[in-house]
């Protein structure tokens, strides 16, 4: 009996990474050939573009903020209006977004003297707006000049109901080998997520460094939770359980820096896996009403997901503890796993070059795609064991969720 069980439970902890990058890979496919294959890269001419109010919330970025403020008053979007807004910065975040004020018209600064998290910063930006669509925007972004005018035709050409448009998110800095790694990460694994859950019907997060929001809908869902570490993930149930929509758009590009120290990059991927447990928690009644119906496969995939991060670290002390007799056996269990991972993320990989050739060269990468998965899919276990207390923590602790300095990386020239 008990060896059935854990025959069953390996299997499930072999086979549920495998059939997820199946499923990403398929809906990658369907995608391209429904929505971008054929799709133009022209600016639509049949619209009166709109003011839009571009957010740049900050938390001790005066490395990066100044050259992200420039490159949003350079882009030619005819009607805009860029607020700035200091979270309680400790170094000369408010100082330089005060100068950028007082040089450029059509630049604001607000000075928040107490860090109360990028949620609340969000909140100061958009009661001082005076545009019905807002672009948030890291302050390490650099965005594509055309990024506003693909993410705003939304709103016009897709209905009343489109609440949010996230872009593209591309890796600036891919000089070392942790850039690079994320460089193949953001092509093969998190953009083929979105696409994939586009054709779903349910875009379950946006994209925090670049995206738009119609302000309507925000006010609707009760904008963003400042309780809440991942105010993008939290926002995006908000909106569907209002039964707003959510788009995609992967012409709307946005280059921004990614940690290249390893200390960096599990800061980030704890505090992502906890925002995303944090919000299950919270809105586990999705499952109790028929109307949430369209969430259920989703909201039972994030439960499905721990669960796997869970059994694959408890089976692995179990192996080790009973099963594995020698070094050999171990290296042969894990050869034949990563083995079979690597030939559907080699495929996962291949289609994705081809899908995002015309936005971002990212051939160079191949060489680090034939192991780069199957670590993939071993940290992310990790941080999701890790980050599960701390979501349970947070839930009753309450509060703020304030933010911490990010690790940036290293600043690299994007043509």
């Amino acid at each position: 009996m008990i060896t059935t069980l854990i025959s069953g439970w390996s299997s499930f902890v072999f086979l549920y990474p495998l059939l997820m990058a199946i499923v990403w890979l398929a809906g990658s496919i369907i995608y391209f050939l429904r929505r971008e294959g054929a799709a133009s890269d022209a600016i639509p001419t049949d619209i009166d573009w709109p003011l839009i109010s571009i957010l740049v919330p900050c938390y001790n970025e005066q490395d990066t903020v100044r050259e992200t403020v420039e490159n949003l008053i350079k882009l030619d979007y005819p009607k805009k209006e860029i607020i700035c807004i200091n979270d309680g910065s400790k170094d000369n975040t408010a100082q330089l977004i005060n100068e950028l004020a007082a040089t450029y018209d059509i630049v604001r600064a607000i000075d928040n003297q107490e860090n109360r998290g990028k949620a609340n910063a969000l909140r100061l930006g958009l009661f001082a707006s005076h545009g019905e669509y807002l672009l948030c925007v890291d302050s390490d972004a650099i965005i594509d000049n055309d990024a506003p005018y693909h993410l705003i035709k939304h709103f016009f050409h897709k209905g009343e109901r489109v609440a949010a448009v996230t872009g593209n998110p591309r890796i600036r800095n891919r000089d070392t080998l942790l850039g690079k790694l994320q460089v193949v990460e953001y092509a093969s694994i998190i953009g083929s997520i979105k696409r994939t859950q586009r054709i779903i019907g349910k875009i379950m997060t946006v994209s925090g460094v670049i995206v738009a929001f119609r302000k309507k809908a925000l006010v609707d869902v009760g904008l963003w939770d400042v309780d809440m570490i991942t105010e993008d993930i939290s926002v995006s149930w908000k909106f569907h359980e209002r039964f707003w929509d959510i788009r995609y758009e992967p012409q709307a590009l946005c280059w921004m820096l990614v940690p290249e120290k390893l200390g960096g990059y599990w800061k980030q991927r704890v505090r992502w896996a906890q925002g995303g447990q944090e919000v299950i928690f919270r809105h586990w009644g999705v499952l109790k009403s028929w109307k949430y119906r369209r969430l259920w496969p989703i909201y039972i995939e994030q439960w499905v997901s721990i669960f796997w991060s869970y059994s694959l670290f408890l089976l692995s002390i179990y192996y080790m503890l009973f099963q594995v007799k020698s070094l050999q056996d171990l290296i042969l269990l894990l050869t034949f796993s990563a083995f079979t991972l690597t030939i559907v993320a080699v495929i996962q990989l291949v289609v994705s070059l081809i899908i995002d050739a015309k936005y971002d060269n990212v051939s160079a990468m191949y060489f680090w795609v034939a192991w780069y998965p199957f670590i993939y899919w071993i940290v992310n276990a990790a941080i999701a064991v890790v980050a599960f207390p701390k979501a349970i923590k947070s839930r009753i602790k309450g509060g703020y969720a304030v933010w911490s300095s990010p690790d940036r990386g290293n600043r690299e020239e994007t043509t």
